[in-house]
């Protein structure tokens, strides 16, 4: 009996040291806030090493945490893409960002995202998030889940609309109303939403 209890506690021992060097997952990241892990390289589907800092343009960035397999996502490619575009318009950057490492050998795969980008017609980076270390810092849970940087830090952060399973029933575009107010430099009427979509698949899950 004290053998077992031995064991148990020996084992309880190393289920705690684990989890103590265990990279946590902050807390959403607060509006106002610089943007995390700026200037960690992520390998691009153009085969270059591109951090946030490369991708921020002159009036601010556009984050969203995407994926190759989610359905929610793939409800979402055209709003994406029509975000995207209205971003770069108005001298926002733009970086979709792949942190499902769970998935990383099968359909969230470098060479699997290079397909998938190619077929939906990207015209921005769309990046490898090793170890979901950039997801852990933003504090995102769901792909799609969006963050706007202006020039002073975050500006808005949550879903793109209202309505994620059909575009035509949005009542409120929220990323888009988001982007006009950052390039016009005027406030943003609702700042913070919540994400819904499929959650991001880290290795501990």
């Amino acid at each position: 009996m004290k053998k077992k209890i031995f064991f148990l506690s020996i084992a309880s021992l190393f289920i705690i040291i684990a989890s103590a060097f265990k990279p946590a997952v902050n807390s959403e990241l607060a509006i106002g806030s610089a943007i995390p892990k700026a200037e960690v390289k992520m390998i691009d589907i153009s085969g270059k090493q591109v951090s946030l800092t490369d991708a921020k343009s002159e009036k601010g960035l556009l984050v969203i945490f995407s994926c190759n397999t989610c359905p929610y996502v793939k409800l979402s490619e055209a709003r994406i893409k029509e975000v995207a575009s209205l971003a770069k318009k108005n001298k926002i950057g733009v970086i979709l960002i792949n942190s499902n490492e769970a998935q990383r050998d099968a359909d969230d795969s470098f060479e699997e995202m290079k397909k998938y980008a190619s077929s939906q017609g990207y015209d921005f980076y769309y990046v490898v998030d090793k170890n979901s270390q950039v997801a852990d810092a933003f504090g995102a849970t769901r792909t799609p889940h969006c963050f706007l940087f202006d020039s002073k830090g975050l500006a808005y952060r949550g879903a793109i609309d209202d309505n994620i399973k059909d575009v035509n029933d949005a009542k409120e575009h929220f990323l888009i109303d988001a982007i006009n107010a950052v390039a016009s430099g005027k406030p943003i009427k609702t700042n913070s939403t919540k994400s819904v979509g499929c959650s991001i698949k880290r290795l501990e899950e």
